[in-house]
């Protein structure tokens, strides 16, 4: 069974905190989706350290709710409170501004398969040895007889296209992952709210 993210920006009012005002601190901005309406666990376990198959080290995992989240998004997140709930957590754009994109997990790489021009995308963690399902369907890659050496490559078996390489935070973060929209949102409201004044806060199921 998948697992699937929600999400909220929020931002925090300039006046939070003066005794005359008397709204939300962090007044609801807008919902995850649709800047970002993606699957990606390895995006998932880099911010977050859900579903984190690749060992990231996470930039924001398991803080839960922020004490003085919306009443809107804590009213959310009860209604949606269940077994299957997992990963509350939340994370400011003052910590996602400064992250350094090089950084990568503590797998040697990743290996990406589509069997077919109109099929979806394998993904396997690569460490000291390529998977033996893998070598048994498509044979040794060759790029090498252990992934230890092996240099990034793409290549094609029997219709399938197989790509190797490393993996950093660019990779599952940057431009076309979905994300890049959720962090120009956060950068363009951190110009009137202040890079402390927003954050994401999320959950999973």
């Amino acid at each position: 069974m998948g697992t699937d993210i929600y999400g909220i920006i929020e931002a925090r009012h300039p006046s939070a905190g003066e005794d005359w005002y008397e709204g939300e601190p962090w007044p609801v901005s807008m919902p995850l989706y649709p800047l970002y309406d993606g699957r990606d666990y390895a995006a998932f376990g880099c911010l977050f350290g859900v579903r984190n198959w690749l060992s990231w080290t996470p930039v924001a995992a398991g803080r839960g709710l922020p004490a003085d989240v919306s009443e809107p998004i804590r009213a959310d997140y009860a209604n949606e409170l269940d077994a299957a709930l997992q990963g509350c957590t939340w994370v400011s754009w003052a910590e996602l501004r400064e992250l350094d994109m090089a950084v990568r997990p503590a797998a040697r790489g990743m290996l990406q398969i589509r069997p077919g021009q109109n099929s979806g995308v394998y993904q396997y963690r690569i460490d000291d040895q390529w998977p033996d399902e893998v070598v048994e369907q498509y044979g040794i890659p060759p790029l090498g007889a252990s992934p230890v050496e092996a240099l990034a490559g793409r290549w094609e078996v029997a219709g399938a296209t197989l790509e190797y390489g490393p993996v950093t935070r660019l990779d599952v973060l940057g431009p076309g992952t979905g994300w890049e929209h959720v962090f120009e949102v956060m950068r363009a409201l951190a110009h009137r709210f202040g890079p402390d004044g927003v954050r994401l806060v999320v959950w999973f199921d």
